[in-house]
């Protein structure tokens, strides 16, 4: 498996964690974002400068309520505890927030959350990514996120079934 395809694989099972806790506190989740898209048009995307590469990976509602969340795999550092998340997606989602009036969640492995807003006020300006992509990154404390279960509310209690006599 190429280390894209593993990103890859990693990336799409955190996405379908973060979409099954959602469903489990009553919201309703569907795919948005690049993974919706056919091939040609997200490679054409992502080899654009539009804001629109950035397209949060899940769109969910409750009641009245609608949000949107990019899954973020792999984006903490255990050595520093840490949550990195690219400039250019925070910028993006800024956009995002106020041209839809609808927020935007990062939701880490660990289910730590924050917003746009978090990373720009708390973030620092991390260093530019290995391997010569130049690609900027915030760094943001991972004492600084809220917890999952106080962004999208804490799950029903398991009904147990009575014990067998």
């Amino acid at each position: 498996m190429s280390s894209f395809q593993h990103r890859k694989a990693v990336g799409d099972a955190h996405e379908v964690r973060v979409a099954q806790e959602l469903i489990h506190r009553g919201w309703a989740v569907n795919p948005w974002g690049q993974g919706v898209l056919t091939d040609p048009v997200r490679y054409a995307l992502r080899e654009s400068y539009s804001s629109l590469r950035w397209t949060p990976d899940l769109i969910a509602a409750k009641d009245r309520q609608v949000t949107l969340i990019d899954c973020k795999s792999r984006m903490t550092s255990r050595a520093t505890c840490r949550h990195v998340v690219e400039r250019a997606a925070v910028h993006a989602h800024l956009q995002l927030v106020a041209w839809t009036m609808l927020p935007v969640y990062y939701v880490f492995d660990n289910l730590d959350v924050l917003t746009p807003s978090d990373v720009l006020t708390a973030g620092q300006d991390g260093p530019r990514t290995p391997a010569g992509s130049g690609t900027p990154y915030y760094l943001i404390p991972a004492g600084r996120s809220l917890p999952f279960d106080t962004t999208f509310e804490t799950p029903p209690p398991h009904h147990q079934l009575p014990a067998a006599a």
